[in-house]
């Protein structure tokens, strides 16, 4: 699939509206996830499309994550004791830079840290 430029301005667009007009939740309003998750994300830098631009200007991990455990930093790291393991970031992730894998059979959220 081929995109023009109008179709990437468009893009563009609906993501700058869709980053103004999303609502903060509180982080953790969910609660902690404790140890019944059983995927979790990891990041592989060297395909993340902020880390090879160096700039802010993908974001579409944090953007869709349904618990707000995805910082936005660069690269974006997990907010583990939050993350439920739902996947949606490594569904949004046009570069596949996030794999979702099996969580540590009896996994300690309070130590894991984000990104890989």
């Amino acid at each position: 699939m081929t995109h023009t430029e109008e179709d990437i301005k468009f893009e563009k667009k609906v993501a700058q509206s869709i980053l103004s007009s999303r609502q903060t939740a509180a982080i953790g309003e969910a609660g902690k996830t404790g140890t019944w998750r059983t995927m979790k994300p990891i990041m592989h830098d060297e395909k993340c499309i902020m880390v090879k631009t160096g700039k802010l200007s993908c974001l579409l991990c944090w953007m869709f994550c349904p618990e707000i455990s995805v910082n936005r930093t660069i690269p974006p790291t997990f907010d583990y004791d939050y993350c439920k393991g739902c996947g949606v970031c490594a569904n949004e992730c046009p570069a596949q830079a996030i794999e979702m894998i099996p969580e540590k059979e009896n996994p300690s959220c309070e130590s894991d840290e984000g990104g890989n």
